[in-house]
């Protein structure tokens, strides 16, 4: 008993520093609110980061069979804003009456109290890359697929405090039986291993609702200034505008973003997605630069060629060199279909096609303010891409036949042997911390 005593007191400390490490989205109409370490054979709390995991297992975090409350539902104010929950610890949220260990910091609004900032993976303010929420127009979860998701908001502060507030666009009212959303989150690749965060929860739209349905979601796209890896300016033209999926990337199969270890996708401005409401998913998504063209006809097929591309079965896992090598060209998000080889795992209850996302199409008029928007809201930093640029400079800067092209190359890592050996040295400490 006496010989065991060290290593029991090593496991305990263990157990009560990684309690608070990483962080969720909490509220009882989240799937999993009360998971514990012990519930599955893995730590799989909803806190717990989803990395190099089957579909099954990182997809509503593996939480599906443990559903809120029926009538528990997150309130979605339509065209108001939210408060969310985001901690590292149930015990450290209003809700630590129901956590294992009780309160565990509760009054703070720190996201992990007395716990320092790299616990939430991030250096400081700066190095915050931003978190959103995405809604799914369905009721019974085992119909929710990926492409069902459309991001509606986003908090480019995220995760920095534990109450964080979230935009609702004018959304229409959900079906019979609610709607599912989800909180996602990928952190800075300097702070933490390459993972991603979902929680799924239960939602309703509430108020004066909209009537405008929410257009087909696209896979998001790389755009932004990125002077950390030599790109100092915007390319607006790259960007997904309209209806946009969340990002699911590094997992074993399940896969629509295919950046490598160093060059982590984000819910901010270098995807596209601006701080706050997400106005413009009432269009379908489609690629800025053939939006430009002002007709609604290219949008719409060029919208149905991006979303096929997007909601296909099959999606690759790790990149591979099979994938190509860098092009010139700013790196697209999507891929191409023949290389496309692990799909998406089928739900044992079909899609209910009265519960089915609903999609619309909008005026050349529509798409060309909506781009105005974004060539606005990426270029705000830029001295070479103004916010005054017309869509055709921003076009200038990408070419159409770069931007159509399905085949998705990584973006180069940082030139330099020193640079890269510095980040190989990180990269096996995280490891080994996480």
């Amino acid at each position: 008993m006496l010989a065991s005593l060290p290593a029991s007191l090593a496991l305990v400390v263990a157990l009560a520093t990684s309690a608070s490490a990483h962080a969720a989205f909490w509220d009882k109409s989240m799937y999993g609110f009360n998971v514990t370490a012990q519930t599955f054979s893995y730590d799989n709390r909803p806190q717990v980061p989803l990395y190099d995991m089957t579909f099954d297992q990182w997809w509503f975090h593996g939480h599906k069979d443990y559903p809120p409350n029926e009538g528990d539902f997150f309130e979605l104010p339509a065209g108001g804003e939210v408060n969310a929950i985001i901690s590292c610890d149930k015990g450290a949220t209003p809700f630590y009456a129901s956590s294992p260990g009780g309160d565990s910091g509760y009054g703070s609004d720190s996201p992990c109290p007395g716990q320092p900032t790299s616990e939430y993976h991030t250096t400081g303010i700066d190095d915050v890359k931003g978190c959103c929420m995405a809604i799914a127009y369905k009721a019974d979860v085992n119909d929710v697929q990926p492409d069902d998701f459309v991001v509606f908001s986003c908090n480019a502060t995220c995760v920095w405090t534990m109450n964080t507030k979230f935009e609702i666009p004018k959304l229409p009212a959900c079906p019979e039986g609610g709607c599912h959303c989800a909180w996602f989150w990928i952190h800075s690749y300097d702070s933490g291993a390459e993972q991603i965060y979902m929680n799924g929860f239960k939602c309703q739209v509430t108020g004066d609702v909209g009537t405008q349905p929410l257009g087909k979601p696209a896979v998001p796209r790389r755009c932004g200034a990125d002077p950390d890896h030599g790109r100092p300016d915007p390319v607006p033209g790259n960007c997904t505008i309209g209806a946009k999926t969340p990002m699911y990337w590094y997992q074993k199969e399940g896969n629509n973003m295919f950046e490598d270890t160093y060059d982590a996708p984000y819910y901010n401005q270098l995807y596209g997605f601006a701080d706050g409401a997400q106005n413009d998913i009432f269009m379908d998504g489609v690629i800025a630069s053939l939006a430009s063209s002002g007709a609604s006809s290219t949008l719409t097929s060029s919208a149905d060629s991006l979303s096929a591309v997007a909601s296909s079965t099959s999606y690759p896992a790790h990149p591979t060199s099979s994938q190509g090598a860098a092009s010139t060209a700013y790196p697209s998000s999507s891929t191409d279909a023949a290389s496309m080889t692990q799909p998406y795992p089928t739900s044992s209850s079909s899609s209910s096609t009265s519960e089915a996302q609903p999609t619309s199409s909008r005026s050349s008029t529509d798409v060309q303010t909506t781009l105005s928007a974004v060539t606005s809201s990426v270029s705000a930093d830029s001295s070479t891409v103004s916010a005054s640029s017309t869509p055709e400079d921003v076009v200038a800067t990408t070419s159409t036949a770069e931007s159509i092209n399905p085949t998705r190359s990584c973006k180069p890592r940082p030139s330099g042997a020193a640079v890269q050996k510095k980040k190989r040295k990180h990269a096996r400490r995280l490891h080994n911390a996480h």
